[in-house]
């Protein structure tokens, strides 16, 4: 049988885990000294709620290769092929956690750890491709094919409303978030190919807003696409980027979804963006 796994740095519908069959892996979200496992010790209200009382920027850290080898086996069965879909490799070590637990789990289960390259809502469409096919009758080799395919033709564009996470989480250096806090200038990042750059600032949210639509209008064109809007905590900017999506690119399937609060702890509260790929 296979089973489908990503991590907590992917942002799933609700409904698809269900509808799917896709298992996630907890990520660790640090507050201080105390650690929780995001979605099962700590939710986005919560999440946000300890932002908000304790002043503090959380940080995060992967699941340790023990994590996913008692996750794998709490989710399959001796025999079963597991698919692991995990956050760019070059920004997080957890899809090298996943690597060394498919290796000690050699014999239990065919384990395929997958870099995505991306984040959030990329790798859960990814991951919904991935059943899609297998419902289909492709088989794995061509189910990865495409996993391969969707991930160098990923676009994921955000405009931030503050460094000072992506300063914390390293993203980006100190002088450069304190630039963009002194200017009040909002940051636009481009993730491709899993590297995350700070392509872009303009002075206002509403200028980034539009210049988020635009780069990607530069890529696309009037090409199909599938389209995500991302957002964390803050829906009305990204249901207005949305609407505003609608009316420029040839959409085949739209979707709204929240940051996961793993990504959201590296790009801080008020993140929004797009995620595009070809529906060639």
């Amino acid at each position: 049988m296979l089973r489908i796994v990503t991590d907590g740095a992917a942002d799933i519908l609700p409904e698809w885990a269900d509808e799917y069959g896709i298992e996630m892996i907890p990520v660790n979200i640090l507050f201080g000294e105390k650690s929780y496992l995001q979605g099962v010790e700590l939710d986005n209200e919560g999440f946000y709620r300890l932002v908000d009382e304790s002043k503090r920027i959380p940080k995060t850290s992967q699941p340790s290769p023990h994590q996913f080898v008692e996750f794998y086996r709490k989710v399959a069965q001796k025999g079963d092929t597991i698919l692991s879909i995990h956050i760019t490799a070059k920004l997080s070590g957890t899809y090298a956690s996943a690597v060394s637990a498919a290796e000690e789990l050699k014999g239990e289960f065919n384990v395929i750890p997958i870099d995505s390259a991306c984040g959030s809502l990329g790798i859960g469409l990814m991951c919904r491709e991935a059943r899609k096919m297998e419902r289909a009758g492709k088989s794995i080799d061509e189910i990865v094919k495409y996993i391969e395919e969707i991930k160098s033709n990923t676009l994921v564009i955000l405009t931030l409303d503050t460094l000072e996470y992506a300063k914390m989480s390293g993203r980006v250096g100190t002088m450069q978030a304190a630039l963009a806090s002194l200017l009040n200038v909002k940051p636009i990042a481009v993730l491709r190919d899993g590297v995350l750059n700070m392509a872009e600032k303009v002075r206002t949210r509403k200028a980034a807003l539009e210049r988020v639509i635009a780069m990607a209008k530069e890529e696309y064109g009037d090409k199909p696409v599938y389209l995500a809007v991302v957002h964390a905590r803050d829906v009305k900017s990204g249901q207005a980027l949305l609407d505003d999506a609608m009316k420029h690119f040839n959409c085949k399937e739209t979707m709204l979804g929240e940051l996961s609060i793993s990504i959201a702890a590296n790009l801080g509260p008020g993140t929004v963006g797009l995620i595009l790929y070809p529906a060639e």
